[in-house]
């Protein structure tokens, strides 16, 4: 299992965009994490989500030591 993330282009909607940032910015998020999340649980919800995927890295600061 690779832990490398993939880079990708996406041409959204402007009314798409901003719908997915505001929505992103009231869960505290970056509009990839919300894009991601939203992918995510579509797959999941298909039966299509594979079973090796990488669990989303964690929000915010790291624990301290």
């Amino acid at each position: 299992m690779s832990t490398e993330r993939k880079n990708v282009l996406l041409r959204l909607d402007p009314a798409v965009h901003e719908a997915v940032s505001r929505w992103a910015s009231a869960e505290l998020r970056s509009v990839n994490a919300q894009i991601e999340i939203l992918l995510r649980d579509a797959l999941r919800r298909a039966g299509r989500l594979p079973n090796e995927v990488a669990p989303l890295p964690r929000r915010g600061r790291p624990p301290k030591d």
